[in-house]
């Protein structure tokens, strides 16, 4: 079993940035990928940015080029540094994780971007 706790969701107006982070427990092995989806309202849960423990990243196109996934791999840990924030970006953003070919999620945090 694989813990998440994500830290970093709240409110911000549009244009600033915030940062997101994801710190994994339990029992870990081969946690690859880690990343992050978001779901907003009456919407499906969609792909943001996710990197594995090489560093290689799949971003969605909605976010590329304003937001950055980075991990440490010594500590479990995966980050979501989000800038140029627009009110679209309004979600529930989830940490997620990939061990052993079983899917792991956080409990979602809140990201608020007002117009």
């Amino acid at each position: 079993q694989v813990h998440l706790v994500e830290s970093g969701g709240g409110l911000v107006q549009a244009g600033g940035s915030l940062r997101l982070s994801c710190a994994a427990s339990g029992n870990i092995f081969n946690i690859n990928p880690m990343g992050w989806y978001r779901q907003a309202p009456a919407k499906q849960r969609e792909l943001v940015a996710t990197i594995t423990s090489g560093g290689r990243t799949n971003v969605a196109d909605s976010v590329k080029g304003r937001f950055t996934v980075s991990r440490d791999n010594a500590k479990n840990t995966v980050f979501l540094q989000m800038n140029s924030l627009k009110p679209e970006d309004t979600a529930v953003y989830y940490c997620y994780a990939n061990s052993n070919w079983i899917a792991y999620w956080g409990q979602g945090t809140p990201v608020t971007v007002s117009s």
